[in-house]
């Protein structure tokens, strides 16, 4: 079968190289000169799957009203009209109870292990190398309370075998030797062992290389200007070099894929929620970090990329745009030099923003549509990478017409879109305007 793929993003890579490794003919369009060179460029590093949480928690609208007032806050609202913006922040909000978060982490942490265990069948099969570390995710609490409250995420982790230490500051230390410095600011930690680090940019720039070596094409510095409906089916794929027909279309276009689909009735409940980080050379081994350490007050990681420190976070609610403001930077030192003082020559740091695509729920969409041959793989959120081989997995066998190895029925669009098929489905061209 012939498959076009729209995005080559990590998420779209990895798409197209399980895709091909499947026995389809794969092309992938994108508007970029390369691979990952939006919001898998300079991402945190981590392939989480034990950190796999949905922002919408309990207690979550109590926070946002501390954060507006807070100095380094994790959230930040830019006072604009935006409908989308309404829309995603009140269907974010309806699931922010004990009941929806318990839901919505359960099948984050269903499809994020699964995609780990790929991950790990992929590294041994094709030796890929991207700077990456397996020793874990360290969250640190600056605060009796931040410890206690993690009670409920415990409970998840649990139920759901995921391995995970408690630990106090000492034992913090012994993992991150580097945290020492900051030891009057630490009260313990949550560490899960089984996460690992890593630069997306390397891996899904020499993913696309062996996803090349199975044949398929990249189409890169070509704009995806629509889509083309018959009936209920996708004919083709309208660019600015022209038109690309295929038997079925992905949309891996992350934050920029509802507007490819809300033409076609297909209502993509994503946001792009700005994320930032600094990349520095370290400076001093001995106040660098192992791994990834998480910092919980301002949700903020800081890991370790080989002879760099990568630094990343916050969440910016405010559309499309890639400014780059300094109250931005100045929250990402905080963190690290106030956990890890002289480790990173931040001077020397490059700075870098991303849009990440954000469910409300904060699972990702992944499978079919109502429209026969369209199917979407995106809005991953914090955990593109994460998710990334296991999504591109499922995606392949639902595509293939094979079971899955996991349930994936709540994972596709249809958790949103109760419309019937065919409602909206007529010849016709859905149009993408790229802000």
């Amino acid at each position: 079968m012939k498959i076009a793929v729209l995005g080559s993003g990590v998420i779209g890579v990895t798409s197209a190289y399980y895709l091909a490794a499947a026995g389809h003919d794969v092309e992938v369009i994108d508007r970029q000169s390369a691979p990952a060179m939006e919001t898998s460029f300079a991402n945190a590093g981590e392939i989480s799957p034990g950190y796999a949480s949905p922002w919408a928690a309990p207690g979550i609208p109590r926070k946002v009203l501390k954060w507006l007032f807070m100095r380094h806050a994790p959230l930040i609202l830019c006072a604009r009209f935006d409908p989308h913006l309404l829309r995603w922040m009140f269907a974010m909000l309806r699931e922010c109870s004990h009941a929806r978060y318990a839901v919505n982490k359960e099948r984050m942490l269903r499809l994020a292990q699964f995609s780990r265990d790929r991950l790990i069948e992929l590294r041994a099969s094709t030796g890929i190398q991207y700077s990456q570390r397996m020793l874990g995710t360290l969250e640190v609490f600056r605060s009796q309370q931040e410890f206690d409250s993690v009670a409920k995420d415990v409970e998840v982790l649990r139920a759901n075998g995921v391995p995970f230490e408690m630990l106090d500051a000492r034992g913090c230390f012994s993992v991150e030797p580097g945290l020492k410095s900051a030891a009057a600011r630490i009260v313990g930690g949550l560490r899960l062992p089984n996460d690992e680090t890593g630069d997306c940019f390397e891996f899904t720039t020499a993913l696309a290389s062996l996803a090349a070596a199975k044949g398929v094409t990249f189409r890169h510095g070509e704009l995806v200007k629509s889509l083309r409906l018959a009936g209920n089916r996708v004919d083709a794929v309208l660019t600015d070099a022209g038109i690309v027909t295929a038997d079925a279309y992905v949309v891996a276009l992350g934050s920029y894929s509802p507007a490819l689909l809300r033409p076609l009735g297909l209502a993509l409940p994503v946001y792009p929620v700005k994320g930032y980080s600094l990349t520095a050379p370290i400076r001093d081994e001995g106040h660098a970090p192992q791994s990834t350490v998480m910092d919980e007050r301002f949700k903020v990681a800081i890991t370790r990329l080989g002879d760099r420190i990568r630094v990343g976070g916050m969440a910016e609610l405010s559309g499309f745009n890639h400014r780059l403001p300094g109250r931005r930077r100045e929250t990402l030192e905080h963190s690290v030099e106030s956990l890890f003082p002289g480790g990173g020559d931040l001077p020397a740091a490059s700075f870098w923003c991303g849009l990440r695509p954000m469910t409300p729920d904060g699972t990702p969409i992944v499978g079919r549509t109502r429209i026969r041959n369209l199917f979407l793989n995106t809005g991953h959120g914090t955990l593109g990478w994460t998710m990334a081989c296991g999504s591109a997995d499922v995606l392949t066998d639902i595509i293939s017409g094979t079971e899955p190895a996991i349930e994936t029925s709540d994972l596709s669009i249809e958790r949103y879109d109760r419309k019937p098929a065919g409602s909206r489905a007529s010849t016709r061209h859905a149009g993408l305007e790229f802000p």
